[in-house]
């Protein structure tokens, strides 16, 4: 198993971001149900963010009443969250001020429930240098407000320069067959070099990959992905080949698509050359983790093969956002 912050990890996480960041969001006993199913089958890496909703309440304000109800569970979890951003906006704020009001933000909310394992920017700020920001955060780390320091959507560059100032604990970064960008731009090969684990954020493709969009008529309306390039419709009706080409093995194997979409991060983290790949997928029920833990096998090196040939043949069209 991957070790994080010291402990060790199961080679698939939990991404939380759907219970909060969600137009109908599901109903605390079945988020309670579902966080428990997720820590039972080994899923002890959680992923947060106080962008993951309002600044009334967003994932942090879920994860302090889970454990207040389950007290005994805090230390069972590796927790990385999610800040940096000017408070209520999608925006980035690297000044020494936000990163600080959001670090101390994130402690008020779990309320020392749990306690902050890694914290990363969501968004390096273009108007402040890495260094400064892994500066203060470094600061907060010797000040004991948290564990360990990630990134977030950097390129292979700016790991490098954010290691020299601190060591870094991992990189979070969009990762799936929907998305292979990390192979081709250094950062999957950077993060090996370093000893760096990669955080695999959107591991089903945005759903893509789960089976769920077999149409666009598929996406609910107000869903971002229908302003996204790779679900318009020109796009889609490429896509829609490498989905069902995925679709297609899986029902040979016996499986749902999710698990191949999974096996295959896991057993690319297991090539030469490659770094610790957690996914970090965010099914909002129980039957769905249920699912998604079924992957954690990898896939043999013929059905690896199959599905290389699968990305080679049908490439993904259109950018990520």
């Amino acid at each position: 198993m991957p070790s994080l912050v010291g402990k060790e990890v199961a080679p698939i996480g939990y991404g939380t971001m759907r219970m909060t960041w969600n137009p109908k969001p599901p109903s605390q006993e079945v988020c309670f149900e579902t966080l428990n199913t997720a820590l039972e089958l080994g899923a002890n890496f959680w992923n947060a963010g106080e962008l993951y909703g309002t600044p009334g309440y967003n994932s942090l304000h879920l994860l302090n009443e889970y454990f207040t109800k389950h007290p005994e569970n805090a230390e069972k979890i590796v927790l990385s969250v999610k800040g940096g951003l000017k408070k209520g906006e999608l925006t980035p704020d690297g000044s020494e001020t936000n990163i600080r009001r959001s670090v101390d933000e994130c402690l008020r909310l779990l309320d020392g429930k749990k306690k902050i394992d890694i914290f990363e920017c969501a968004r390096q700020d273009p108007n402040y240098s890495v260094e400064s920001t892994i500066k203060v955060l470094a600061e907060c780390v010797k000040e004991g407000k948290i564990g360990a320091i990630g990134l977030s959507e950097v390129d292979a560059e700016t790991i490098r320069r954010a290691h020299k100032v601190h060591p870094i604990a991992a990189v979070e970064v969009e990762m799936s067959l929907w998305s292979t960008d990390i192979l081709e731009n250094d950062v999957a090969k950077t993060c090996a070099e370093l000893q760096i684990p990669v955080i695999a954020y959107s591991p089903l493709g945005r759903g893509a990959l789960a089976g769920t969009v077999t149409s666009l008529a598929d996406i609910p309306e107000g869903d971002f992905r229908s302003h996204m390039s790779r679900f318009q419709e020109e796009n889609f009706k490429y896509n829609l080949k490498l989905i069902n080409e995925v679709k297609d093995l899986a029902t040979r194997k016996g499986v749902a698509p999710a698990q191949i979409a999974l096996a295959w991060i896991i057993s690319l983290s297991n090539k030469p050359g490659m770094p610790t790949i957690i996914p970090i997928p965010g099914g909002t029920t129980k039957d769905k983790v249920v699912q998604n833990m079924g992957a954690v096998e990898p896939l043999t090196d013929s059905e690896f093969a199959e599905v290389e040939a699968i990305l080679k043949e049908h490439p993904v069209v259109g950018a990520r956002y």
